[in-house]
């Protein structure tokens, strides 16, 4: 860069802070504003998996009959809220027609690619901050029905096409390398290269990062509109005020369809309200990672408990906690592991997470704002894919050679 550019990023969550931490590395001046606190949005609940196996789109192919079954079932892994919504109707159109698998290959393709760069720099971000807790241990995947084993082995070979490596485990195989699973399993997958962290650990060091390179984030500012001049952004007004800076980064996660209302964008994002708990360690504390096929829960054991994360359910901006779904989780999570009757909650959390029609995130400049970057769209795989996506942008803003960008990120497809 011959000249610095000045940045500011709306959003302090995985994504926004990512995309600071590789931008000030290239030299840009950069502002983060945060609306509440650092990590404890979207970023702070989810399972804190690293997983570039784990990368596929929301509307796989296959799925049209799930989804209609599902929608009649409040308890479903994945539950669409009636609603007369013009958003959820447009949604759900493009949802439908995004269930190809050409579509879903290009997706994959796509995801696993952001998600092989994180992984390379979380690791580097946890030599120099070990309290993110990186632990290299894989992921496993396991099923008490066949087709939910299939649905592991289709999965693994689909990324396998991308260099990712996975095997297919017996029931006895399964058992003997987790013994904390129980029922009748009948067999799984492990994926060998995959990782988990701390995600709150994780953004925070990210924070830490970010001010050792010189930006500076300000929690509590929040972002009201923007002021565009001859298809620009000339200002923005916050709650602390007007700011001014030479290109913006939209990185709103589940906001974003809202904040882009007021740029005359277009973003069809809904949030998919998920949960985790943390729980006092079981009897016998599991030993990976642990995706529970049919019921979509994810497992991930900690030092001194479990998270227990899961559910999928397209509200957009309802904060609200659904007991009943929150007691699926758990009966879920029974069926496979030693998780007792009484159950002590040590935490409960909801969160959105930012869900496309397509699965896939906005990445990109924005052609009708045209010193607006996005950067937005994550679904569930805003921690997996986090620093890849800051290197994207990073590249971009800077005019970098970059390898990463792909059609499929297009943010003006809507």
């Amino acid at each position: 860069m011959n000249q610095k550019k000045q940045i500011i990023i709306i959003g302090g969550g995985i994504i926004g802070l990512s995309c600071a931490v590789k931008l000030a590395e290239k030299g840009a001046e950069v502002v983060v504003l945060e609306k509440n606190k650092v990590g404890f949005g979207c970023s702070y609940g989810n399972a804190g998996w690293m997983t570039p196996c784990f990368a596929m789109p929301l509307p796989m192919p296959g799925l049209f009959f799930k989804s209609l079954k599902w929608l009649l079932n409040p308890e479903s892994p994945l539950y669409i809220k009636p609603s007369v919504s013009p958003l959820l109707f447009h949604w759900l159109t493009r949802f439908m027609l995004a269930m190809n698998q050409t579509q879903a290959n290009k997706a994959i393709e796509a995801m696993v690619l952001l998600s092989k760069v994180s992984l390379d720099e979380y690791e580097k971000l946890a030599k120099e901050f070990p309290e993110v807790a990186f632990e290299k241990k894989g992921l496993l995947m396991v099923s008490h029905t066949q087709g939910g084993v299939q649905a592991a082995v289709d999965e693994m070979e689909l990324v396998k096409q991308h260099q990712i490596p996975g095997k297919f485990l017996s029931p006895d195989e399964v058992r003997q390398m987790e013994p904390s699973l129980r029922g009748p399993l009948r067999g799984g997958v492990y994926f060998p290269d995959e990782a988990h962290a701390e995600p709150l650990k994780v953004v925070q060091a990210l924070e830490k990062k970010a001010r050792s390179l010189g930006v500076q984030v300000i929690e509590g500012v929040e972002f009201f509109k923007a002021n565009i001049e001859n298809g620009k952004i000339k200002s923005i007004l916050t709650s602390q005020g007007e700011m001014t800076a030479s290109e913006y980064v939209l990185a709103t996660g589940s906001w974003s369809e809202e904040i882009a209302k007021g740029l005359n964008l277009s973003i069809p994002i809904l949030g998919g309200k998920g949960y985790s708990m943390i729980v006092p360690p079981l009897s016998t504390q599991p030993k990976y990672p642990l995706m529970l096929v049919e019921k979509k829960i994810a497992i991930t054991p900690r030092k001194d408990s479990l998270r227990i994360a899961g559910t999928l359910e397209l509200v957009d901006q309802d904060f609200t906690i659904t007991h009943r779904r929150v007691q699926a989780i758990i009966r879920g999570a029974r069926e496979y592991l030693p998780v007792p009757e009484a159950l002590e909650l040590r935490e409960l959390w909801r969160g959105l997470r930012p869900c496309t029609p397509d699965g896939v995130p906005l990445i990109g400049y924005s052609s009708r704002v045209q010193n607006l970057m996005l950067a937005c769209g994550h679904q569930m795989l805003g921690l997996q894919s986090g620093l890849g996506t800051g290197v994207l942008v990073a590249d971009l803003m800077t005019g970098s050679t970059t390898s990463l960008n792909r059609e499929i990120y297009n943010p003006d497809r809507f």
